[in-house]
């Protein structure tokens, strides 16, 4: 397994199904490997978060890490829509409404996540054949 270090890192919420789904949606559009993935849950996740500020108890919020910076909810989702490239990136739109609005949204969302796609008991294992994009 990678360290992400020089790869942008999505950090996921690893029992959730629509987190997992997300993450399993992102796979095969980045046939590069560039984006790497590492469960909020996992030590790697916790180091990141801690290592940027953030809590690490803190799973209501996808977060990546990029050239250097931090993008959180929305941004987030924009963000890794921009770097899955065409017709993904038109997802930039977005920006054009306001964050606060995005990120209600977004909280709405992350609140009723496990009430409406499920969670599973334990962080997803990935195939043999990605395991290389996730962190340890």
């Amino acid at each position: 397994m990678s360290d992400g270090s020089d790869h942008p890192v999505l950090l996921f919420d690893g029992v959730c199904n629509l987190c997992n789904g997300v993450v399993q949606f992102i796979i095969p559009r980045d046939p590069e490997g560039r984006i790497r993935f590492a469960p909020l849950q996992s030590a790697a996740g916790k180091a990141l978060l801690s290592g940027h500020g953030l809590p690490p108890s803190d799973l209501d919020s996808v977060v990546l890490v990029a050239d250097g910076e931090v993008y959180r909810k929305s941004n987030a989702v924009i963000r890794v829509a921009e770097l899955l490239g065409w017709p993904y990136r038109a997802a930039a739109v977005g920006r054009a409404v306001p964050e606060s609005v995005r990120d209600t949204l977004y909280d709405v969302v992350a609140a009723n996540r496990y009430d409406v796609f499920g969670r599973k008991d334990q962080c997803m294992l990935p195939d043999d054949d990605v395991s290389d994009r996730f962190l340890d």
